[in-house]
């Protein structure tokens, strides 16, 4: 068995979930299941070493994109005290039951935007002489090891979406003001609109200083006299 082969193929996503099932056939949608060693055994969990039990558990995780990713899991005595920040796998996923026996699954998880490494992958190994390169071995469970492997978390989608709400939630300023606040005036020049305090306000002409709104455009401009502060005060 070639151990480069399991450690140079690091997953696109994070474990985003951790899981124990009854069965291989009856893990959740988007889990993969652990249902082999890396040297080739049964990754039973439960099993007793001199009599075939018919109770079985399996690892199972979930790389769905979400905004949670497991950052750390640890393998605990039944009787320890849970770590700090961590959760139990206590349950089976699709029933329920006890997950396990006389040890304990504790995995804990934080926000995708706060984590900076993440767990990629993990596996179990029935020889404890083996050694998976760029893996950590976290416990035994079963006389099994189980290691995962961590790596930097990808921010790139994340801070996507965080500048462009950014963006969209911030006050518009002088500059964005056009086109975040008044989307009509997009496309016209600085001569034919100007930005006031008033901004946004709608500004009609009440009808009672008109009869005709007609006559208003009709206004002969050219046609009115233009007289100086003196000719006023004369007429005054």
């Amino acid at each position: 068995f070639d151990m480069s082969e399991v450690s140079n193929q690091l997953p696109t996503e994070p474990i985003s979930a951790v899981g124990v099932v009854t069965s291989v056939s009856k893990a959740p949608d988007g889990f993969c299941v652990v249902a082999q060693t890396t040297d080739g055994f049964d990754a039973d969990l439960w099993k007793d070493g001199l009599f075939k039990s018919k109770v079985t558990r399996y690892l199972c995780f979930n790389r769905k994109t979400g905004p949670d990713v497991v950052v750390d899991m640890k393998v605990i005595d039944i009787k320890d005290v849970l770590p700090e920040g961590f959760t139990p796998v206590e349950e089976i996923v699709d029933t329920k039951e006890t997950a396990m026996r006389k040890r304990r699954l504790c995995v804990k998880t934080s926000p995708r935007a706060a984590a900076k490494t993440a767990v990629y992958d993990i596996q179990i190994i029935a020889k404890s002489k083996y050694h998976l390169v760029n893996y950590t071995c976290i416990g035994e469970i079963n006389n099994m090891g189980i290691w995962y492997r961590m790596a930097d978390v990808s921010q790139h989608q994340s801070s996507q979406e965080t500048s462009s709400r950014a963006s969209s939630d911030a006050p518009p300023n002088t500059a964005s003001r056009r086109t975040t606040s008044r989307p009509d005036y997009e496309h016209q020049s600085s001569g034919n609109y100007t930005m006031t305090a008033l901004d946004d306000v709608p500004f009609v002409i009440s009808e009672k200083f008109y009869e005709n709104p007609k006559e208003m455009q009709q206004v002969n401009l050219m046609g009115i006299t233009i007289k100086s502060l003196a000719e006023i005060e004369e007429e005054v």
